[in-house]
């Protein structure tokens, strides 16, 4: 027997058998199988038959083969032709578990089931309500149910009314001066308490536990009513008749108003009053059309096929289909001339201030509440134009108002006057007119505290004050020249006194300073220094200086001389360091 080679294809990959070769791995689905020869048994993966000749491959691989519903190109081509056929009503459609029909024109994605249901035949229970929950109901809470009636209170039940179904805090009852806990008297029976577990539409059904019944007292008041306005209407027209037939010679007639009120119509009415007026049917109208059959349609007014474009299905033209027409001699201008004038005008302004009064933070909605927004753009209107008057108030009264009816002066209706006025080749004035002085913003003139002067009138000593009273005070009381003369008092008193304190103090003793040594006592007036031998102790002390500081250089032998001069303590001073000093880094 020859062998085949063969292909598989596997969760961790492809790979490829040989002859006498197999391997076998967990979750493989076979593509291709051939007949060959086996060395050794093994298992075909989804197969429970040991291999053990190419005939048990076979089998395996048919059985295999039913359990992953291979198919071949074949097979493929046929289940495409009987999708058509069914499609084209040649072939009867599938049939599910339930015996019913599938139609064929659904999609393959919304026929097939997901792989987790395991469906072993063709079915759409998938795309049902298949997980329905049985625990979910749609009944409601039995109102004013009563279930059990004590005679005497039991531990444990209400205070007040002596239910057992809830406590003296939830009781629904008026508060008894003493409650069924102490009387035993009248007590309340138990409710009937209910516990539903509602669906997803049960929850959101607005109409759940509504009783039907509870609507026919509405349907019965519309009933009476109605009834009664049949029988006043009948009343109304025997009244009428009567005095119609009382009045035949007379000019009298029935108003159209008064025969849409009745709303019955006099021809249908024998005049003998035996008709039975139960049966009476009003007058039905036809509805008129109220375009004039003799106006030119819009469409036709330009048969330009460029000019103004004309929707058939909303029989609308926005613009204006002869724009180069006479205004007056149109009767036509387009509909975008309803949508400016008018009432539309009116609506759309009415949207924007709805629009901006939510945007600002208005609970207002044109679609929800239109007469609330109606009332608020009333509001709105009403506040603006206030404001605008009480704007245009103050503004006539600050600079006034040129256009009033008040009487202007002769000269400038005139343009004449007796004051003359001399010019410059220039234009400008040099005599006749009096230099007007630019006003600040700020008060001028506004004299306080019985002050002649404003504040800033007078300057002295670096300080402004009033000229009025010469003071220094903002704010101060005017005292007058009065004040002005107890100041200048003040002042010469003042002087005196300084003057007189002056001459008083005593000179100081000047002492003469004494001539101090570079070490801070006193120089005797017979001590002189020698210069050359100052010198020679300034260089003796920069070696002895030297040598300290450097340890190696100091000889064995150390002579030493406790003899100091005037010159070799100078010489020290001059050398010493200054901690003090700010200078002492820069001194060597």
């Amino acid at each position: 027997m020859m062998s085949r080679d063969f292909d598989y294809q596997g969760l961790w990959g492809v790979g490829k058998y040989g002859p006498g070769k197999w391997e076998v791995g967990i979750g493989l689905r076979i593509c291709q199988i051939g007949t060959f020869r086996l060395r050794r048994s093994c298992r075909l993966p989804g197969c429970s038959t040991e291999i053990e000749s190419a005939g048990t491959v076979d089998r395996c691989y048919s059985s295999l083969q039913r359990d992953v519903s291979f198919k071949s190109r074949e097979d493929h081509r046929k289940q495409l032709e009987l999708e058509e056929a069914r499609k084209a009503g040649l072939a009867p459609a599938e049939v599910d578990e339930d015996g019913k029909e599938i139609n064929p024109h659904i999609p393959q994605y919304m026929s097939s089931a997901p792989w987790y249901l395991n469906a072993e035949r063709p079915s759409l229970k998938h795309q049902r309500k298949w997980k329905s929950d049985p625990n979910y109901t749609k009944a409601w809470y039995d109102r004013g149910a009563k279930i059990f009636q004590a005679e005497k209170y039991r531990k444990g039940a209400c205070e007040n009314c002596g239910a057992m179904t809830h406590d003296k805090k939830a009781c629904m009852e008026r508060p008894r001066k003493l409650g069924a806990k102490w009387t035993n008297m009248h007590i309340a029976p138990d409710e009937k308490i209910e516990t539903f577990e509602l669906d997803y539409d049960g929850k959101r059904d607005r109409w759940n536990g509504f009783d039907p019944s509870s609507f026919a007292l509405v349907v019965e008041r519309f009933e009476t009513r109605e009834e009664a306005r049949r029988k006043y209407l009948k009343e109304q027209q025997i009244k009428k008749l009567e005095e119609k037939q009382g009045n035949e010679n007379s000019e009298a007639t029935v108003s159209d108003e008064e025969d849409d009120d009745l709303k019955i119509d006099e021809a249908k009415v024998d005049e003998s009053k035996q008709m039975d007026f139960a049966k009476v049917e009003k007058r039905v109208r036809t509805t008129v059309n109220l375009r004039i059959r003799e106006d030119t349609a819009k469409y036709l007014l330009n048969l330009d096929v460029n000019s103004s474009y004309y929707d058939p299905k909303t029989r609308s033209m926005r613009e204006d289909p002869l724009p180069d027409a006479d205004p007056n001699e149109k009767f036509y201008e387009g509909d975008n001339q309803y949508r400016v004038s008018g009432q539309a005008l009116d609506f759309k302004q009415l949207n924007v201030h709805a629009w901006e009064a939510f945007e600002k933070g208005q609970d207002i909605h044109m679609q929800a509440a239109p007469s609330q927004a109606e009332l608020l753009f009333k509001n709105y209107k009403i506040i603006k134009e206030n404001l605008k008057y009480q704007n245009k108030e103050t503004i006539m009264q600050k600079y006034g108002n040129a256009a009033s009816e008040e009487v202007l002066p002769r000269e400038l209706l005139l343009g004449q006057s007796e004051r003359e006025v001399e010019y410059d080749r220039a234009g400008r004035i040099i005599k006749g007119q009096e230099v007007v002085l630019p006003r600040s913003k700020y008060e001028e003139d506004v004299y306080a505290n019985n002050h002649t002067c404003v504040w800033g009138s007078w300057w002295k000593d670096h300080q402004w004050g009033y000229k009025c009273c010469k003071q220094f005070i903002r704010n101060s009381y005017c005292t007058g020249s009065a004040g002005i003369e107890a100041a200048e008092a003040a002042a010469d008193l003042m002087k005196a006194n300084i003057a007189r304190k002056e001459a008083m103090e005593e000179i100081p003793e000047q002492h003469e300073e004494k001539q101090l040594a570079t070490w801070g006592t006193e120089v005797p007036k017979e001590l002189a220094i020698d210069q050359k031998l100052l010198a020679d102790s300034l260089k003796k002390e920069d070696q002895r200086k030297k040598e300290e500081r450097d340890e190696r250089k100091r000889k064995y032998n150390v002579k030493w001389n406790d003899q100091v001069t005037i010159e070799d303590m100078e010489a020290y001073r001059l050398k010493r360091v200054h901690h003090d000093d700010p200078m002492k880094d820069f001194l060597h």
